[in-house]
C-alpha cells in the first residue's frame, strides 16, 4: 500500500510526513506534533475557518470573525454559508460569540476585532 504525503502546517519547518492509509503510521515528522497532525489529517482533517459578517451600521462595513476551533473540512461550506448570511450590530468585542454553534458544527463563530457604536 501506498504512504500518503502530508506536508505539517504546525510550524515553519513544513515537514513533509508520510503516512501510512491503513495503521495512521507517520514518518518524516522533525517533532512530536507531527505524528498527531499527520493521523488526525488522514482521519478526519480539521481546520480554522475565518471570514468576515456584515455590520448593520458604523465606521467599518466587515467584521472579521473565527471559529473558536478548527471544523471538520467537509463542513466548511456550510460555515461559509452560514458566515455569508450573518450581518452584526455594534457593539461587539473581541471574542465575543457571533454565532453559536456555527452551522451544527458544535463550535462557536466569535469576532476578531472589536467593533464599537458610532
Amino acid at each position: 500500500m501506498e504512504l500518503v504525503q502530508v506536508i505539517c502546517t504546525l510550524c515553519p519547518r513544513g515537514c513533509q510526513l508520510r503516512v501510512h492509509p491503513e495503521t495512521y503510521f507517520v514518518t518524516g515528522n522533525q517533532c512530536p506534533n507531527g505524528v498527531e497532525y499527520g493521523r488526525v489529517e488522514l482521519q478526519r482533517p480539521l481546520r480554522t475557518v475565518t471570514g468576515t459578517v456584515g455590520v448593520e451600521s458604523g465606521r467599518l462595513r466587515r467584521l472579521p470573525v473565527t471559529t473558536e476551533e478548527p471544523v471538520p473540512k467537509e463542513q466548511i461550506p456550510a460555515v461559509m454559508a452560514a458566515i455569508r448570511e450573518i450581518v452584526v450590530r455594534p457593539p461587539i468585542a473581541v471574542g465575543e460569540v457571533i454565532m453559536p454553534n456555527v452551522a451544527g458544527t458544535g463550535i462557536n463563530l466569535v469576532a476578531t476585532r472589536k467593533l464599537t457604536a458610532e
